[in-house]
């Protein structure tokens, strides 16, 4: 499939994150894990779209898939992501896989862009205090929270 000679697609403001290094799960939050089932720990991805309702929990996103490196188009929590940011993205694959996916507007504006990634970094926060909150953290914890120090 050669894309070079069709017509190039407009770029779309989308929220960019990384997702996290490990996560806890697990009974208690005692078990850790690197990244996620799709995507590996500090993978880029890109945020299409927010389930606003049930308070921006899960997120539509976009990435290279952990095994395949193929791009995929999910949808994840958002405590598993972290550093979101607007970014104008001019990538043909990221386009034509949100294209498909029927996700292909992207966010507005740059502001409103900027907008959306403080929302979710504060949803995201505030999800990652709620796993398993009363549990203590297993010894030398490699949890985003503890290596951030947003656990404190």
């Amino acid at each position: 499939m050669d894309q070079s000679n069709g017509p190039r697609p407009e770029p779309v403001w989308l929220v960019a994150a990384n997702v996290v290094a490990w996560r806890r799960c697990g009974v208690g939050g005692q078990e850790l894990r690197p990244g996620t089932k799709c995507f590996k720990g500090g993978a880029k991805v890109y945020v299409a779209d927010a389930y606003w309702g049930p308070g921006g929990d899960r997120i539509t996103s976009v990435g290279r898939e952990r095994h395949t490196g193929r791009w995929v188009v999910i949808d994840i929590a958002t405590r598993h992501l972290h550093s979101f940011r607007p970014k104008l993205v001019h990538t043909p694959r990221v386009l034509h896989r949100l294209r498909e996916a029927r996700r292909a507007r992207g966010f507005s504006s740059a502001e409103y862009a900027a907008d959306v990634s403080a929302t979710l970094e504060r949803y995201a926060c505030r999800y990652r205090a709620g796993m398993a909150p009363y549990a203590p953290h297993p010894d030398r914890c490699l949890c985003h929270a503890c290596l951030t120090g947003e656990a404190g």
